[in-house]
């Protein structure tokens, strides 16, 4: 019995064989800058997903250590992102806080798991307006939910529903505060304008000091109370919480399995696609399995310590290499700093204006949109965009959980048919060119097909998508042949389904008196037709290495 070879590297462990001071250097810095810019992020990430402020930090600091300790990638920064906040918020509304444990710590066994059966590489195949779709649906729902905050709007009753959440907002936005409206859009502003001034200092984190400093001295000074902020909602903590095991049983992982499912899915996806940018940037390879695994394991220990669910964050990642961030150090770094502001500036998140934390997701939704993206792809083939438009439509509309499992179906269908298109089915009946064949012995000038013969020709794999394609070939000619000679040389893969498609075939032949002769079967397919006994029904004689012995076999049978 083969042992599963679980290839796990993380590349901090690689990166201390060449480490030096200089290196450190690079890596103290972007940690630094990344750990001031992640904390706006990782605060407005865990309020926005339905939590208290902190937990979103904590998530950061524990999550974002163990993904740079443990990850297959250099520069990955991890932490809470916007991809998850739509899928946690849903879950603390239907199972509460226990529920969202269980499935953040489901998710990081799934996460392990596709890790250790190597399953990293076969994410980046799920077709890329599946991706746009999901990605562009989330940056709408997350704008959609900082309207109340970012124009201070007072609701009767919040719902969850997208259509029935705008339709509150349009009845409702006569309670408009101008106040927190300005702070939210000042917010935008400062943040969109701050790259053109600095390149090193986060526009969010200078809207946040800005607007908490004009909040503050409105409130003190000028009597403005109208202009909620964290502390208004929110009784900060800046103490580590104790680690606490959420109690699993199994009807809570039969409820919590899909959505457990939609968080790895989504952060496998995120968190690949970031390290995969980075690769292009810094002339690296990251190791996908072992990225996995490390998100794994972040995502089982952070919801212990109260954190909620976290993958590689693209815009964080990107500030690394931006900053000079050369190895995991960097990430490490970051998450020490973000520890330190917890233990010692917490407090100060108090002051920080809702509307300003509104106004640092609107900018955060906007860059997440891609709708740059989204425009070009409408001019892309119908299937695609009809691809794109299901799952954003799904994602936004519906569930997210509901537009991940859909969109993968969706992604196995196309991938079935495009895989069905590129596999093929030819008939010869009358000769054969040697100057096409690559497993013929080139004796002559052409092969002749003995009358009575007919040779099938199978380019490309033959699975279940193909095999009805098979027998739609045989049974569009007229005449019935004494021999079928089925040629698989150019079947790298074989499945069950077409297995019994042979085995079918065999079968109905003997009772037409036709004899199947198989012709250049690969040692792949071979293996798979012997363990399913196959040969025990067509007889060893009838598998042939090429094409001259199959059709000399014929001419014996004839």
């Amino acid at each position: 019995m083969n042992r599963l070879n679980i290839n796990f590297k993380p590349k901090f462990f690689e990166t201390l064989k060449s480490y030096d001071k200089q290196t450190f250097a690079a890596d103290a810095m972007a940690g630094i800058i990344v750990g001031i810019v992640a904390l706006p992020l990782a605060i407005a990430f865990g309020i926005a997903s339905g939590v208290t402020p902190e937990k979103g930090i904590i998530t950061a600091i524990v999550a974002g250590f163990l993904i740079s300790f443990l990850g297959g990638s250099k520069v990955q920064i991890g932490g809470p992102t916007g991809a998850f906040i739509i899928i946690i918020y849903g879950i603390i509304q239907e199972y509460g806080i226990e529920g969202l444990m269980i499935a953040t710590v489901l998710a990081g066994i799934f996460l392990i798991l596709l890790g250790a059966f190597k399953l990293g590489t076969i994410v980046k195949y799920i077709p890329y307006p599946i991706i746009v779709g999901f990605t562009s649906g989330i940056a709408l729902t997350i704008f959609t939910t900082q309207i109340k905050d970012l124009f201070g709007l007072t609701l009767p009753e919040e719902p969850a529903d997208f259509i029935e959440k705008w339709c509150v907002y349009a009845k409702s936005f006569h309670t408009i505060d101008w106040w927190s409206t300005l702070v939210g859009v000042l917010s935008v502003v400062i943040i969109a304008v701050t790259p053109k001034f600095s390149k090193k200092i986060p526009g969010s984190l200078v809207a946040i000091i800005v607007m908490t400093v004009g909040v503050f001295l409105l409130k003190k000074y000028y009597g403005v109370s109208t202009i909620e902020t964290i502390g208004d909602r929110f009784q900060i903590n800046s103490e580590i919480p104790d680690a606490t095991i959420p109690s699993l049983s199994w009807e809570s992982i039969q409820n919590l399995i899909s959505p457990a499912i939609t968080i790895a899915v989504l952060g496998a996806i995120e968190s690949l696609l970031s390290a995969t940018v980075a690769d292009g940037i810094i002339d690296d390879k990251h190791d996908s399995n072992t990225e996995l695994i490390g998100q794994g394991v972040a995502n089982i220990v952070a919801p212990i310590f109260g954190g909620i669910p976290a993958t590689g964050a693209i815009a964080r990642t990107m500030t690394n290499i931006n900053n000079g961030g050369k190895t995991p150090i960097a990430g490490i770094i970051h998450a020490v700093i973000l520890l330190l502001i917890f233990l010692f500036l917490m407090p100060l998140a108090q002051y920080i204006p809702m509307a300003c934390l509104a106004g640092v997701l609107v900018i955060v939704s906007y860059n997440m949109s891609g709708w740059r993206t989204f425009k070009q792809l409408m001019k892309s083939p119908k299937s695609d965009i009809a691809v794109l438009v299901t799952t954003f439509i799904l994602t936004v509309v519906f569930d997210l959980t509901i537009a991940i499992e859909v969109g993968l179906v969706i992604a196995c269908f196309l991938c079935m048919r495009r895989m069905s298109e590129t596999t093929n089915v030819s008939v010869s009946t009358d000769s054969l060119n040697p100057n096409d064949e690559s497993d013929m012995k080139i004796t002559q000038e052409k092969l002749t097909i003995p009358a009575g013969v007919e040779v099938y020709e199978i380019n490309g794999p033959y699975f279940f998508g193909i095999a009805n394609k098979f027998e739609e070939v045989m049974s569009n000619l007229g005449n019935k042949p004494k021999v079928r000679v089925i040629r698989m040389r150019k079947v790298p893969f074989i499945d069950s389904t077409g297995v019994h498609n042979l085995t079918t075939l065999c079968e109905m032949s003997k009772k037409d008196h036709i004899n199947i002769i198989l012709s250049g079967v690969n040692p792949k397919v071979h293996e798979v037709l012997k363990k399913a006994n196959f040969y025990s029904i067509l007889g060893e004689a009838n598998i042939c290495s090429n094409i001259n012995e199959a059709l000399t076999r014929a001419e014996e049978v004839l």
